[in-house]
């Protein structure tokens, strides 16, 4: 999800941050244009990238290169229509499926074998080379870009349209909206503490303002830290964080590579924060945090959750 140094780009997390920071392409901002009806009409959609892909009929074998993607195709009742996954999905539906390796560069003759008849694919304005390999060899590829809130919303519709299941996808996103509606109104009344997300602790990274974190971290009742920042996942020195003194740290934990907590309590700079030091860094599930899909307001309870514990479980 973050834009990270090359050498973390083993994780889910790293390989979504890598297409986040890739660049803005021309997508259809306010929503695509999604005409699906029954099973076996055809579909026209335009992508983040600004192009219509039509398909003959709802797609029924599915390549996704987005983890968060996946999930969001699971959620909506499609999961049977993957035919294929990246090294970085997890969970019992996809794990059993043939992996094309990375989202970013997966290996087009293991794509191509498996027959999709729609490929999910990062939008990165540059990078078009995959895109237009997979387009020459009659392979639809759709185009995804999910940096905020609203683009999720926008990807499970775009989504639900592609797959022929509008109606499921409308009610994801309901159920979603709700239960987002829940965690703020959980912490209306709350005071709004101030919250350094961490996406990567050398060159320290964290989330700015336009980013699905951020916007999470307000539902939840806190403050980001540096969402005054215009950078999507700016770097940030260690002097500033200092300066700034948040009132929590958030590390995301179950990523290989990513840093322990406990050592950043005493490494260099880190331990100069107060809230390391009084026990206000908390650990939260970067299976869950890290995705923009339908684990969303489930990232917004457990970052509620480690800022406000004493509302935990509402």
């Amino acid at each position: 999800m973050f834009p990270v140094p090359r050498r973390l780009r083993i994780s889910p997390a790293a390989a979504l941050a890598a297409a986040l920071l890739a660049g803005c392409g021309g997508r259809a901002d306010g929503g695509a244009r999604a005409r699906s009806a029954s099973a076996d009409s055809a579909v026209s959609v335009v992508d983040d990238a600004g192009r219509t892909v039509r398909l003959d009929r709802p797609a029924r074998r599915i390549v996704a290169l987005v983890p968060a993607v996946t999930e969001t195709v699971i959620s909506i009742g499609a999961g049977g229509s993957l035919v294929g996954r990246t090294d970085y999905d997890r969970g019992e539906m996809v794990e059993r499926l043939p992996s094309v390796g990375g989202g970013l560069d997966p290996s087009i003759e293991k794509l191509v074998s498996l027959h999709p008849d729609l490929v999910l694919g990062w939008e990165t304005s540059g990078r078009t080379e995959l895109r237009d390999r997979l387009t020459a060899l009659g392979i639809p590829v759709f185009a995804m870009k999910i940096e905020d809130t609203t683009d999720v919303f926008r990807s499970v519709r775009n989504l639900g349209a592609l797959t022929g299941r509008g109606r499921a996808a409308d009610s994801v996103s309901a159920s979603i909206r709700r239960e987002l509606d829940a965690v703020r109104a959980s912490v209306a009344s709350s005071p709004r503490p101030s919250v350094f997300f961490l996406v990567w602790n050398d060159p320290p990274m964290t989330a700015g303002a336009r980013t699905f974190v951020s916007q999470v971290i307000e539902i939840a009742g806190g403050r980001n830290v540096f969402g005054d920042q215009a950078a999507l996942w700016p770097s940030v020195s260690m002097e500033e964080i200092v300066r700034r003194q948040p009132d929590f740290v958030l590390v995301p934990v179950g990523e290989r590579g990513m840093v322990r907590l406990e050592a950043m309590r005493t490494a260099v700079g880190w331990r100069e924060l107060r809230a390391l030091r009084e026990g206000r860094g908390v650990p939260v599930p970067s299976q869950v945090v890290n995705q923009p899909g339908p684990h969303l307001a489930e990232a917004a309870r457990a970052i509620r959750d480690a800022i406000h514990p004493g509302v935990k479980g509402r």
